[in-house]
């Protein structure tokens, strides 16, 4: 089913409003219990504060009476996936707050993020509210993108290349090898930053083009879930950038035998050309 324009710019401004309270949440409270109970293949996945559970009730507050009305499933971070996403046509995704890690340490790099997406695993919505900088990020497909609710087009700087990974992806043994790889692309200097959430990671690199952010393939369960790129990956596709798994297919962001991305990697490029010569470089690497 392919939802009426209005229906999705309606669910979009809902969206809108629940990220907006959520980062005004953030932003006005520090962490007060912080527990390692969740699973995860590193520490940023593992992290939990009671924040954490608050913003998300306040998401699903505002999002509430979008369920009956459009018959819509969900998939959070903080709940249970009840399989849902798997029946209806469509599901909200949702983040309270991704970079929970950095949000921790005090550090930028955390954001609150709600995505919808198709039965497909199609993003049609993707909200990220950075609470820190207090600038709102979206997207609707078909409908463009978005920086503080005016149309957004992407710079291109000269003179160098930027590329962000998360901090667990800079302890792979490939990493070395792909920044190698990155510096022999004709760019020039080659920056890089591993301290944000993927969420953040992927916002700086449209922030910063041209630039990458990259997840290598991995064997361990892990690698990022479906709301780290949901939202993103919406807004990516609606600037015209390049959003794929490591080979270049599209990201499958509603995989029944897993929510987690480890086994094909991801890739953001802000171009296609960048993206071509990444794919190219990781046959080196995996």
């Amino acid at each position: 089913m392919k939802p009426k324009t209005d229906d999705l710019i309606q669910l979009c401004n809902v969206a809108i409003k629940a990220a907006r309270k959520a980062g005004a949440h953030i932003s006005e409270t520090r962490p007060k219990e912080i527990r390692q109970d969740k699973a995860g293949d590193s520490l940023a996945s593992q992290v939990l504060t009671e924040v954490d559970g608050h913003c998300q009730e306040m998401i699903l507050a505002t999002l509430e009476p979008t369920f009956a009305q459009h018959d819509l499933a969900l998939l959070t971070e903080e709940s249970p996936d009840d399989g849902s996403r798997l029946v209806k046509d469509f599901f909200w995704c949702i983040d309270p707050i991704d970079g929970t890690l950095p949000y921790i340490e005090g550090t930028s790099g955390y954001a609150t993020s709600i995505a919808l997406i198709s039965r497909e695993g199609v993003p049609f919505i993707g909200v990220v509210y950075d609470p820190i900088e207090h600038i709102l990020y979206h997207a609707i497909r078909g409908q463009g993108a978005f920086r503080n609710e005016k149309p957004w087009t992407l710079g291109h700087a000269q003179g160098r290349l930027f590329m962000n990974t998360d901090r667990s992806v800079a302890g792979q043994p490939e990493y070395p090898a792909l920044v190698a790889g990155l510096e022999r692309l004709g760019y020039g200097r080659l920056e890089t930053t591993t301290h944000g959430g993927g969420v953040m990671n992927a916002i700086w690199a449209l922030e910063n083009a041209p630039a990458c952010y990259v997840r290598m393939p991995k064997p361990k369960v892990g690698g990022g879930a479906f709301w780290d790129f949901a939202a993103t990956a919406c807004i990516y596709r609606e600037l015209g950038a390049h959003v794929s798994d490591i080979h270049g297919e599209p990201l499958d962001l509603n995989n029944a035998d897993s929510i987690y991305m480890n086994r094909r990697g991801v890739l953001y490029a802000t171009d296609a050309e960048l993206a071509k010569k990444i794919i190219a470089l990781k046959e080196e690497l995996i």
